[in-house]
């Protein structure tokens, strides 16, 4: 059998033919050529065009099939995994009314923090009504009170991803795991929550019908199948968002499990069997694509806004035309600790760990007689590392001690320098993986048409390719992180 599996970004659309029998992906295609736009009218805002990520999938998918022809006769199921948190506002035609507002956008935040003086912080916080709401529910509830004239025109809200299998099959429905990262879902009493529901003003009749995230979600338009060379009827059996679909393509779906990314942004996902959150916020819940009403299974969702940035950054005005590579490489050659150069990496906006304090990205201890551009270099890797290990310390609260951190062998994770000292401040391995969103979502559909016998087999198929072991210069790093932290929690108690 072989699966679709589409991943829609805020920068690219993705798109891998899978071989559910071999576990190949045979087929990658990524659209557009250059990064989708982000638009920002206003300071925090951010938002997208439904359509472009429309129109790009269309032409990821054509592109992706061409490349195999003969197999692609045989795909059949879809699956797709999204940016999560966005909301698209349809009318009845099914018409986007204005362009979503995306998981980056920030306007809702002080809407959410009223949503919840309304429900009560105890409430909020034994609900798993996370807090501050610069998500999906609070969005929403922004265009009731800034735009009434949209808001009356509205006949269902989706998340990016309802959207692409909405333009797929027709059908407008949504799951459970993506009502609970909207903040529309009760989790002790196992239902949309009427209480948010009300405290916002918004009609249940908003909410599209819920279907299982694996499963049969709707069936391939004839019109699309035949724009997109594909058969009609093709079942839409997979739905999730970016990262509980990462959790899925490194098979992390039991209690104690970790799946990470480092990419501009880093995220760390661990799931849960504990019904909790942190009571500071720094970290959420959702429902992971495994979680049911008998069995809890909540991604416990830990992100930093600067991360690779930092390094891109790096790259980009120090680095003097290096590759990554190279300032790997140079890296490498500096001691743990850079010498007594520390970095905190927070220059990419206000920090969800830190309680939504902004930092801002700073050096400190830099000597001119001293370091060099490899002691910036290794100091930024540590920096990031730190940053992911902080925050690791606050899943503790939620009961993620984790024993593996399990990732994809991209973006930040290529760089040996940085996985060592990410084992070596953690204590764990590190097992990475050959694998992506799109692939991820193309496993899931595998899973939920049926020719996986579950989420253990479909995780039986990656290719584990390297393992990290904490080393012997682990107490170095440790000293370092120690620093630090110290110097992170002087600039947190001025602010």
């Amino acid at each position: 059998m072989k699966t679709l599996g589409i991943d829609i970004g805020s920068s690219f659309i993705k798109v891998s033919v899978y071989d559910a029998a071999s576990g190949q992906c045979i087929a990658h295609v990524s659209m557009p050529e250059t990064e989708m736009p982000i638009t920002a009218l206003k300071p925090a805002w951010a938002e997208q065009s439904p359509e472009m990520w429309w129109d790009n999938t269309k032409q990821a998918v054509i592109k992706a099939i061409r490349q195999c022809p003969q197999q692609a006769l045989d795909i059949g199921a879809i699956g797709i995994t999204y940016q999560m948190h966005g909301l698209v506002c349809l009318d009845r035609q099914g018409i986007p009314l204005r362009p979503a507002i995306i998981w980056c956008d920030s306007r809702a935040v002080d809407t959410g923090k009223t949503l919840e003086a309304r429900l009560g912080e105890a409430y909020c916080r034994t609900h798993l009504l996370n807090s501050p709401g610069n998500f999906t529910a609070s969005k929403l509830c922004w265009v009731k009170e800034n735009e009434p004239e949209i808001f009356d025109k509205i006949h269902r809200v989706m998340l990016p991803g309802d959207y692409i299998g909405y333009r797929l099959s027709g059908e407008m429905n949504t799951t459970l795991s993506g009502l609970s990262e909207g903040i529309f879902w009760d989790f002790p009493n196992h239902r949309v929550s009427e209480e948010i529901l009300a405290v916002s003003g918004i009609s249940q009749d908003l909410l599209c019908p819920i279907v299982p995230a694996f499963g049969d979600q709707g069936r391939l338009l004839a019109s699309v199948a035949a724009e997109l060379g594909l058969k009609p009827g093709i079942p839409i059996t997979y739905r999730a968002g970016d990262q509980p679909n990462n959790a899925l393509s490194l098979n992390v779906m039991n209690p104690g499990e970790v799946a990470a990314t480092a990419g501009t942004s880093g995220v760390v996902y661990g799931v849960t069997d504990r019904m909790t959150t942190d009571p500071l916020y720094r970290v959420n819940p959702f429902a992971h694509v495994n979680h049911t009403e008998k069995a809890t299974r909540l991604g416990i969702l830990l992100c930093i806004n600067g991360t690779g940035i930092l390094n891109s950054w790096l790259q980009k005005n120090i680095g003097g035309g290096k590759s990554y590579d190279q300032m790997n490489e140079e890296a490498r050659l500096v001691p743990p600790g850079s010498e007594g150069l520390t970095i905190i990496p927070f220059g990419n906006g206000a920090e969800r760990m830190l309680q939504n304090r902004e930092t801002g990205s700073r050096m400190i201890g830099l000597n001119f007689n001293r370091h060099t551009q490899a002691h910036l270099f290794r100091a930024s890797q540590e920096a990031v590392a730190f940053a992911f290990h902080y925050g690791m310390e606050a899943m503790k609260d939620t009961g993620i001690t984790p024993t593996v951190i399990r990732a994809a062998h991209t973006n930040m994770f290529l760089s040996p320098v940085f996985r060592q000292i990410l084992a070596d401040v953690s204590g764990v391995s590190i097992d990475l993986y050959e694998t992506d969103g799109s692939v991820g979502a193309a496993m899931g559909a595998a899973t939920g048409a049926g020719f996986y016998s579950g989420t253990e087999e479909a995780g039986s198929k990656i290719k584990k390719i390297k393992q990290i072991e904490p080393s012997a210069e682990r107490s170095s790093t440790l000293e370092a992180y120690d620093a630090w932290k110290s110097h992170l929690d002087n600039i947190l108690n001025y602010l």
